[in-house]
């Protein structure tokens, strides 16, 4: 049983990692449960309560990381309140059309709500690709501490 518990975890933190370039997958919360799941089939014997709170001290890492990449990447690009606003209302709307969607939406939006805030069309472009990048920066900062989280619990299991 032990054996088929830690393949189990590897199998799904990987499916875990691989979800995180999903938006609003909750993927972080996918790794912690695989975990669980790995512990309550061989009698919460291997992971130790440090690692535990590692674990969510990772996971509260995680979460923050979309929202605060997007928000330094939009600032350092000069996006105002228009273009974030315009970036998260593409993020949601572009759940609808894909990943494409996703990464297509927000950039558009950001721009136009930045053009129609009064900026001119070469600003609103630097601060939509701005969040862009925040957001791209927010995806791969989190898919690290995916990595990391694994990595934790596989040391301890294996």
């Amino acid at each position: 049983m032990d054996a088929f518990a830690d393949w189990l975890f590897v199998v799904l933190w990987g499916i875990g990692v691989l979800l995180t370039l999903v938006p609003f997958v909750p993927a972080t919360l996918l790794i912690l449960a695989a975990a669980l799941l790995h512990e309550a089939l061989v009698g919460f014997r291997e992971l130790s309560l440090g690692l535990w709170l590692a674990l969510g001290v990772l996971a509260l890492l995680a979460m923050s990381l979309d929202n605060l990449a997007t928000l330094l990447g939009a600032r350092r690009y000069g996006a105002g309140r228009a273009g974030l606003w315009g970036a998260f209302l593409g993020g949601i709307l572009g759940l609808f059309l894909g990943v494409l969607g996703v990464l297509i939406l927000p950039f558009l939006l950001a721009w136009l709500f930045e053009y129609l805030s009064g900026r001119r069309p070469e600003e609103a472009l630097k601060a939509a690709w701005g969040t862009l990048v925040g957001l791209m920066g927010g995806v791969v900062a989190k898919a690290i501490v995916h990595v990391a989280m694994g990595i934790l619990v596989i040391r301890a299991i294996f």
